[in-house]
């Protein structure tokens, strides 16, 4: 199945709002923003800086960017019209950020504009990522920051042992939710391929135990994803969703994702 995300401007608008909701939970999960926090202290934020978030969801990157100490502007860019219309609508009161509509792989912004670009749980979902790193280049500033996160989806797991019947509800998921699953693994050779000199990459593991939480709506998915490809009948999906719950009632539930944050900086001394 290919990635929702990657075409996410034309599903429908039930499926946007759906999946806002979603990106809404994992933001406020507080082992998610830890996450956030860890790999945003790794940049060297000039004072007054001009911040932009390719990718930008709901908007929680934006707003936490627009919060951040020497951050005077903080901009997000999204190709879903329902995901920036939902950022606006989290971020009111906040006055030094914006969002506009537009897809990373071609963005409506002036050369050397921006002094820091992050791209958050983005760049899985991109097709020809290469394109968007090119324009993540092109908008900073010489010497200005880039910082990529995202998860290493190929560890993603719910299972408890071996042969566990809700990890194939993960597997479907992301075979319908992220377009590449091994990117992380390869991102500090197609940042420094797009000029940039990379500085650090770090891990960072998310894990659920005992209580369900984001990781509860793969299995939603996943079992309605493979129930919907006539793979498992409708009663099984639903009987895998009562088991994430049972598991969750139980305090036996566990779910793990690595994530790694790559940064780097343009040279300064770049044409």
């Amino acid at each position: 199945m290919p990635d929702v995300y990657a075409a996410i401007d034309q599903a429908e608008r039930e499926v946007q709002e759906r999946l806002a909701d979603v990106i809404e939970l994992r933001a406020s999960e507080p082992r998610f923003q830890a996450m956030v926090r860890a790999y945003l202290a790794e940049i060297g934020f000039p004072l007054r800086a001009r911040a932009l978030e390719i990718g930008c969801g709901t908007g929680f990157v934006t707003r936490t960017l627009a919060r951040w100490p020497n951050v005077a502007d903080a901009v997000g860019i999204d190709p879903s019209p329902v995901f920036i219309e939902r950022a606006r609508r989290l971020a009111a009161g906040v006055t030094n950020v914006s969002f506009q509509q537009a897809d990373g792989r071609t963005l409506p912004i002036d050369p050397a504009t921006f002094d820091v670009v992050v791209v958050n749980t983005t760049i899985c979902h991109v097709p020809e990522p290469e394109r968007l790193i090119a324009q993540a280049f092109r908008v900073l500033r010489p010497g200005g920051w880039l910082a990529v996160f995202d998860g290493d989806y190929a560890t993603a797991t719910v299972a408890t042992g071996e042969f566990d019947p809700l990890q194939a509800c993960i597997d479907a998921f992301r075979s319908q939710f992220v377009h590449d699953p091994w990117i992380v693994r390869r991102l500090p050779q197609l940042i420094r391929d797009g000029g940039f000199d990379v500085l650090a990459m770090q891990s960072h593991g998310y894990v659920e135990h005992a209580d369900g939480g984001y990781m509860l709506t793969w299995v939603d998915r996943g079992a309605d994803a493979l129930a919907q490809s006539g793979r498992i009948a409708n009663d099984t999906a639903e009987a895998l969703k009562a088991e994430a719950r049972r598991r969750t009632g139980i305090a036996s539930w566990f779910a793990h994702i690595a994530f790694a944050s790559v940064i780097a900086r343009r040279p300064a001394a770049s044409p």
